[in-house]
């Protein structure tokens, strides 16, 4: 068989994660293989020399991407669409695979214009509807999926992500970058959707004393944060945040491991994830984790982390405060810790895929 996997989101966050850990997994099963994308950054992967590379660098969500698509895809067995941008118009594919990671453009979350959302709704049905296999990847994913669109429960497989344990404790991986002593972290995409407003506003109730003992480290992409949300400026200006506050941008992913292990607390506070990578990346590290206990973040969690209404940020403020104050390893919270990476493994992962691709056979 011959696969063509859009894989121009191999570097982004979440998505990518899915990416780097699942395609070298399913490659060997098949006997051609092409990947769209951008030709200097898939070539960096050692599997890169076993595909022939298509170089696509139109936009994802584009109008652009959708008129290329029909020319850009070669004939083929099955075409993956690891989003749920897959073509609108036909293309020399025999069958479509699509993984929908969230539908959070449909939900009542999503912070984003009218004129998106309706786009992001044709997305959607067309993906539904002109998939032979879907991917999700939590019960929470598939059950908006259902909610949200006209899909075919039939065609939904649950395909958890996973956590390779092994690479987040290994203590070769080093950082550059200059942290405090004492900090609270967050890793992740910043958009309304995380929620970080909450974390602030939690922050903000703390002392001068905690705060100067207490950094926060946002890792992720920090374009917009401040230009296009005004209540959060208005949060970080009126209560002196800055100088307590870093953000780190972008940060390559041998430095993650040890900047979760030298936190003292992980808090993800978001309203909306497909499943909630971080926590588990964190609890690899035998790190606190602190979470909303909103849409799949308790089914990657489980009984591991304390969680909190993501509403309330004077609840969010209690437990950080007990929880950092308390250095004392918990040893129920750090079993059920094992308990989860143990569930959700690349391996497992990677499997599942591949039975259920079997089926398009």
């Amino acid at each position: 068989m011959k696969l063509v996997i859009d894989i121009r989101l191999i570097n982004a966050s979440g998505i990518g994660t899915y990416l780097k850990n699942v395609v070298p997994g399913i490659l060997p099963v098949f006997d051609e293989v092409s990947v769209l994308g951008n030709f200097d950054e898939i070539q960096r992967f050692d599997w890169s020399k076993d595909v022939e590379i298509i170089p696509f660098n139109a936009g994802i969500y584009s109008i652009k991407e959708q008129i290329l698509f029909p020319f850009v895809v070669p004939k083929c067995d099955l075409l993956w669409c690891p989003h749920f941008n897959v073509p609108l118009f036909p293309v020399k594919a025999s069958k479509i695979v699509t993984t929908i990671h969230d539908v959070y453009h449909l939900s009542e979350n999503a912070a984003i214009s009218y004129l998106k959302k309706s786009y992001a709704k044709i997305l959607f049905q067309n993906a539904v509807s002109k998939a032979d296999l879907i991917f999700t990847i939590s019960e929470f994913s598939k059950s908006e999926i259902l909610k949200y669109t006209a899909a075919d429960f039939k065609k939904i497989e649950l395909v958890y992500c996973g956590v390779n344990k092994s690479y987040f404790q290994d203590a070769r991986f080093e950082s550059d970058l200059k942290l405090p002593q004492n900090y609270i972290l967050y890793v992740g995409n910043i958009k309304p959707h995380k929620n970080l407003i909450v974390l602030l506003k939690a922050y903000a109730t703390f002392s001068d004393e905690f705060k100067l003992k207490y950094s926060l480290v946002f890792v992720g992409k920090k374009e917009g944060f401040i230009t296009e949300d005004n209540e959060i400026q208005k949060i970080m200006v009126e209560n002196d945040l800055q100088k307590n506050i870093i953000f780190t941008g972008y940060i390559g992913d041998s430095e993650i491991p040890k900047i979760y292990r030298e936190a003292n607390l992980f808090v993800f506070p978001s309203l909306y994830e497909g499943f909630g990578l971080p926590i588990l990346e964190a609890l690899a590290t035998q790190t606190k984790v602190i979470s909303s206990n909103a849409a799949s973040l308790p089914e990657a969690g489980g009984e591991a982390v304390t969680y909190f209404d993501p509403k309330n940020y004077i609840q969010l403020a209690e437990i950080i405060k007990k929880n950092i104050e308390d250095s004392s390893k918990n040893d129920f919270l750090l079993a059920q810790g094992e308990k989860q990476l143990e569930k959700f493994t690349w391996e497992k992962s990677i499997n599942n895929h591949l039975k259920a691709l079997k089926k398009l056979r």
